[in-house]
């Protein structure tokens, strides 16, 4: 089996894991939260260090190895490739950063560090998309190629409602939003790795 295909494993494996800590960091919070009304950082600046910040590593580490997998797939890949690939680089790194530097606690005045928080927060949601878009041009992904972009344009409109909630619809249902759209983009993560673990290179798949 190829590198490809182990590492289209382990992007599952960390995406799955990075799931599941999702949920228990909801469960493990004392404060009264409401989901709907509260966005994920917002759990998360309230058991800070907890599980949810380490969801947010894994699911950068998953998106490594990710890329570690896309890399070494098809040496000819088309010209937006090495784009597609820095877009998943600024989701990575956005994600670290949003983890490392925590937002401000809900109903607490935004300090520095919280639109640092907010601002490495838009970037990931926004690269992943547009990454993935580029993505299912390679033709090692054109088996998934539909559904890379049916997802991804879910989760533009997705990302748009959660900015209407933000700012115009103060900020009804924002932590539903968040969800759904963090759910979608990672669903681009998972399909291209599905893609991954499904290869074999021709030389010894036999």
């Amino acid at each position: 089996m190829s590198r490809t295909w182990n590492t289209g494993v382990v992007a599952l494996g960390g995406i799955a894991l990075a799931a599941l800590l999702t949920v228990i960091g909801h469960f493990e919070v004392n404060d009264d939260l409401n989901p709907w009304a509260l966005t994920i950082s917002d759990f998360a600046v309230s058991d800070r260090g907890g599980v949810i910040d380490v969801a947010m590593v894994v699911l950068a580490l998953a998106t490594v190895a990710l890329l570690y997998g896309l890399r070494r797939a098809d040496p000819t890949r088309p010209r937006s490739s090495p784009t597609a690939e820095l877009l998943l680089g600024a989701w990575v790194g956005g994600l670290l950063l949003a983890a490392v530097v925590p937002t401000n606690e809900p109903g607490t005045a935004m300090t520095t560090a919280a639109y640092l928080h907010r601002y490495a927060s838009v970037v990931a949601f926004l690269a992943l998309p547009v990454g993935g878009w580029l993505l299912a041009r390679r033709p090692d992904l054109t088996p998934a190629a539909r559904t890379l972009r049916t997802l991804v344009l879910l989760s533009l409109a997705l990302a748009a409602a959660m900015v209407w909630s933000a700012y115009p619809g103060d900020r009804v249902l924002i932590g539903l939003a968040e969800r759904l759209l963090i759910l979608t983009e990672v669903a681009v993560l998972a399909t291209i790795a599905i893609v991954q673990a499904r290869r074999l290179t021709p030389a010894r798949a036999a």
